[in-house]
């Protein structure tokens, strides 16, 4: 009696390797992969006319929309509309909307831009010695903090022979790219001077960038300290405030050749914990990213050198955190490589009940997890237990391929 089961289809790439393990001809594979991955995809505050041509159009193509009840009675102002259906039915769909009035051809062209992204790996990154390669593996960032207050390594980073021995041995353990940081920016922190944070970071940037070959990264939101940082050897800034805190960055990353992370947050690292609120988190994070990559490209930073943040734990609930961490995947529309950092955070003790030093496996529970969500770039303080994770997780999301 033949075998009867069902497979899980979860993205474009896994329908294109079924088909191909059945011998599909490379024509029926163009055609029907397609076909084969459903998706939701949700459009916030539409009209009542957007949302009730959406519905019959995405009808008529044998999908299907969700929309506030009193919608279809212009009963209501706005309404948020789910959309249902398979790759191709959205591809049918753009083309609908791009002769449909009622703004509906703006609508056409990013959700057109959606479907590319979601089958689409992220385009290299480049650093000034680097190029980051993405779809085959997950890359790992060792976080190296040289703060006396550092919630979890506590200080014992905070002199230059000691931050420098941890880097070298973090490149030993598999590390991709080192991130120093001078400023803890745990909840509640208190701003430290671009003086006090260069004397902190300099001093290891200069020695341990003579000693490792893998790029350094400098977790700083001051433009004077990441110039002095990429003019002794760091190659990427890692800013928590998406470009936003000082005005000058954007600027000093783009004459410098620097790639950036632009990360998001609600507020500032001293409050932003105190009572964080969002209308629709996964849209605002992704509004404010999408904000934060033109201010980066229109200050003259080259598109193949951004990285997107949506920022754990910055800003954010555990209900919030643990919701980025599902929908992950909704990044990608940004088309840009993203980075998660989740290592150690409160959001896994609260969960877990595990103090900062004995959360090992819940972080590597988020890392694996983010790594089948879409994570190119996962930020860990144990980088030897984090290549372990990620590798894992790369094995069983890239099996058949």
């Amino acid at each position: 009696m033949p075998g009867l089961r069902l497979i899980n289809i979860a993205s474009y790439d896994e329908a294109v390797r079924e088909l191909n393990a059945i011998r599909v001809d490379s024509t029926g594979v163009t055609l029907m992969a397609p076909k084969m991955t459903h998706l939701n995809i949700k459009l916030d505050g539409l009209t009542c006319a957007q949302a009730n041509i959406l519905k019959q159009d995405m009808l008529s193509l044998g999908g299907d929309a969700a929309v506030h009840s009193r919608a279809v009675n212009f009963k209501v102002d706005r309404t948020d509309c789910i959309l249902m259906g398979t790759t191709k039915q959205f591809e049918r769909l753009a083309k609908k909307l791009r002769i449909q009035p009622f703004g509906l051809k703006q609508h056409a062209l990013e959700l057109s831009r959606l479907l590319h992204s979601i089958k689409s790996v992220p385009p290299p990154l480049k650093t000034v010695k680097k190029t980051f390669v993405f779809g085959e593996r997950t890359f790992i960032m060792g976080i190296l903090n040289v703060t006396p207050d550092s919630f979890s390594e506590k200080g014992i980073f905070f002199d230059t022979d000691s931050a420098v021995r941890r880097g070298m041995e973090m490149a030993e353990e598999g590390a991709d790219i080192i991130d120093i940081g001078g400023e803890s920016t745990r909840p509640g922190a208190e701003q430290v001077s671009a003086e006090e944070e260069l004397k902190r970071v300099i001093p290891v940037i200069e020695r341990l960038a003579k000693k490792i070959s893998i790029p350094i990264s400098v977790d700083t939101y001051k433009s004077e300290v990441a110039k002095r940082a990429m003019d002794t050897g760091a190659e990427i800034v890692n800013d928590i405030s998406g470009l936003r805190f000082d005005p000058a960055m954007s600027h000093v990353a783009a004459s410098s050749g620097a790639a950036v992370i632009i990360m998001h947050i609600k507020g500032t690292p001293k409050e932003m914990q105190l009572s964080p609120t969002y209308q629709s988190l996964i849209t605002e994070v992704i509004g404010y990213l999408e904000e934060g990559i033109m201010i980066a490209e229109d200050a003259g930073i080259q598109p193949d050198r951004v990285v997107i943040d949506p920022g754990i734990g910055f800003g954010k609930t555990i209900e919030h955190n643990l919701t980025i961490m599902k929908n992950l995947e909704a990044f990608k529309a940004l088309g840009k490589p993203i980075l998660l950092g989740t290592s150690r955070k409160s959001f896994i003790g609260k969960v877990t009940g595990a103090d900062v030093a004995d959360r090992l496996t819940g972080t590597a529970a988020t890392l694996a997890i983010g790594v089948m969500n879409g994570a190119d770039i996962v930020r860990v303080h144990d980088v030897k237990e984090g290549v372990q994770a990620a590798r894992m997780a790369d094995a069983i999301k890239n099996a058949g391929n």
